[in-house]
């Protein structure tokens, strides 16, 4: 059995079915369910990526039982001079992906990297990597986020009110930064050159923007007015804003919330 149908049979075996990410604007976080942060650093350079691609999809479905799987596919640009230029690419998630590194070690920069809440990294098609990095992110006590007054009327913006209660030491002791993120939903590449020539590659929850918009000191309490400014010509049904609050040193997520859009 190849590495990715045993990811996949894990993936259905070990966990009970739950509902595509529910709730919008106001209603976060989900119910009963804890949030863990999954980025996925790829490119449609890389002809070992498009397994952990399908993987990140399927962790977008929903799969486990009481947690709400909130998923980044970031799109490095180090790939592109390899025959194939990387339409989702940006310098912005190889440096993302490089200050990790200095947390996991001088090692870690590949595709296709998993790293789950900032503090787990494997391979993104490793299945029992995966399934360690899972559990021991649902056995953390998460930092509620509320995101509410979401607005697209604008159409070169979307706007939010984002709110986190104070940053008591059962979540940490350290100043957090906190970050705002636009994705699409769902993306697509018809390949010509490189690597997976010949392919149609598809995409979830690709990061399009992705901005520290504060950080907040430990025991204190964050409230902000955000915007984010949206490219020419996106369409914002296409969209879901992601806010998520990181620990400045060690890097671990601290909590997350997913806030679908739509047009006005």
């Amino acid at each position: 059995m190849s590495m990715f149908a045993r990811l996949l049979w894990w993936v259905s075996a070990l966990f009970l079915s739950a509902p595509a990410w529910a709730g919008g604007p106001d209603s976060i976080p989900v119910e009963g369910r804890s949030p863990i942060l999954v980025e996925l650093f790829t490119s449609e350079g890389c002809s070992s990526c498009p397994p952990a691609d399908r993987f990140l999809e399927k962790l977008d479905q929903q799969p486990i039982s009481g947690a709400e799987m909130i998923v980044l596919s970031e799109h490095v640009d180090y790939w592109n001079d390899i025959g194939w230029r990387d339409p989702y690419s940006s310098g912005t998630y190889s440096q993302r992906q490089q200050a990790y590194a200095k947390h996991f070690g001088p090692d870690t920069v590949y595709t296709p990297e998993m790293i789950v809440d900032g503090s787990s990294q494997f391979v993104g098609s490793n299945a029992e990597l995966a399934e360690k990095a899972f559990r021991k992110a649902l056995s953390r006590q998460k930092l509620p986020i509320r995101v509410s007054s979401v607005s697209t009327v604008d159409p070169n913006y979307v706007r939010a009110h984002v709110e986190l209660g104070p940053l008591k030491p059962a979540y940490s002791s350290h100043t957090a930064d906190v970050y705002a993120v636009l994705a699409l939903n769902r993306a697509e590449s018809q390949v010509s050159k490189g690597e997976n020539a010949g392919r149609r590659l598809t995409h979830v929850a690709v990061v399009t923007t992705l901005t520290k918009i504060g950080e907040v000191q430990p025991g204190q309490p964050y409230s902000e007015d955000i915007g984010l400014k949206v490219e020419p010509s996106s369409q914002l049904y296409n969209r879901r804003m992601i806010v998520f609050v990181q620990e400045a040193r060690e890097g671990r997520v601290l909590g997350a919330a997913l806030i679908p859009l739509s047009t006005p």
